[in-house]
């Protein structure tokens, strides 16, 4: 048995403390021979007297040994759980150790989660990129292989190389600038404009393109002209994307594309409705997921980056707005936001 100097001393002065309370006890008997409750009395509060004392002394020796082995494993624990108190027990580190392992729990879940996410990602850039760069090598290489002689295979080869690099160069400039929203560094340009002059316009750009999808798309709104404060370019972007996939997924003979405005108190409310396929339910989270697809075929057959709804949440957020969805499979999806209203 190892020796402690200190528990020793305490050992004595205990021993002293009881020799002393049998002093004491011995006495009372004389003293109060014939008062016994005189005699229970003083008893009683020498019994209370040595607990107090032994309390104090025992968890004094706790408390001294506890923080001296501390100090000793304190040179292999992590600076987190002794640099700011030195003074430590017991009770407080387990709490501190606790504290950390949950710490570290949570930052190894996150951090499986970020790996995992990064493996997907560079798996669908890779995936993406992949289809338009094999078919810009398999043209290239029949060209190369005696295809340019012919005028007929030449133009139309490299009309098609010319689309693959297009849908490069989309992807590419989509993945840029969601990487500049991620990091804060696109700066909104704010202005005043016309919403329904806009949309106007964006519907005739679209309107070829709705055509061949047999497709009709509407403007509803509660006022001829409705103004609001935001980054026109941007909301462009929002509002392209948005009317292109419901053309896009409209799969019916004669499908609509339904564009909304209406004011509500200091707020104009946007809504793109469209009859089409819809989405089902448990895609619904998911759709704006980096080259998250509701039908992959579909989709990279109109050369879609998958990343055009990743781009209109992170425009929208960026307007501190966010963006909602709602679908019935099979019946059609609407999508809503708002912009602030120009005064």
């Amino acid at each position: 048995m190892k020796f402690y100097r200190l528990t020793f001393l305490a050992s004595l002065f205990l021993t002293g403390v009881m020799l002393l309370l049998i002093y004491v006890f011995d006495e009372a008997k004389h003293y109060f021979s014939n008062s016994d409750w005189q005699f229970f009395g003083t008893m009683l509060i020498s019994s209370i007297a040595l607990l107090i004392i032994n309390y104090v002394v025992v968890d004094f020796l706790f408390n001294f040994y506890g923080k001296r082995q501390i100090r000793k494993i304190s040179t292999i624990l992590p600076e987190e759980l002794t640099d700011e108190d030195n003074d430590l027990n017991f009770k407080e580190l387990g709490q501190r150790v606790s504290d950390l392992n949950l710490k570290n729990t949570t930052e190894i879940d996150t951090m499986k989660e970020m790996e995992t996410y990064r493996k997907e990602y560079m798996g669908n850039i890779s995936h993406e990129m992949k289809t338009p760069l094999f078919t810009i090598q398999g043209y290239v290489d029949t060209l190369l292989e005696g295809g340019v002689e012919n005028l007929a295979i030449r133009d139309k080869y490299l009309e098609r190389i010319d689309k693959s690099v297009e849908r490069l160069l989309n992807i590419v400039k989509d993945l840029d600038m969601i990487n500049q929203f991620e990091s804060g560094e696109i700066i909104l340009t704010k202005s005043r404009f016309d919403l329904n002059h806009l949309i106007r316009e964006l519907i005739d750009i679209l309107d070829l393109e709705a055509q061949k999808k047999n497709t009709r798309i509407v403007l509803q709104t509660s006022s001829n002209q409705i103004f609001v404060i935001a980054d026109k370019q941007k909301i462009s972007q929002v509002l392209i994307n948005l009317i292109s996939n419901a053309i896009y997924y409209s799969n019916r003979e004669s499908a609509t594309v339904t564009v909304k405005t209406k004011v509500q108190n200091q707020k104009i409310l946007v809504e793109v409705e469209d009859n089409g396929m819809g989405i089902k339910p448990e895609m619904l989270h998911r759709i704006f997921e980096r080259f998250y697809r509701i039908e992959s075929s579909r989709n990279r057959n109109d050369g879609g980056s998958g990343l055009g709804l990743a781009i209109v949440k992170h425009i929208l957020e960026a307007h501190q707005e966010n963006i909602s969805v709602e679908s019935t499979y099979l019946e059609g999806t609407r999508f809503s936001f708002s912009l602030q209203k120009a005064i």
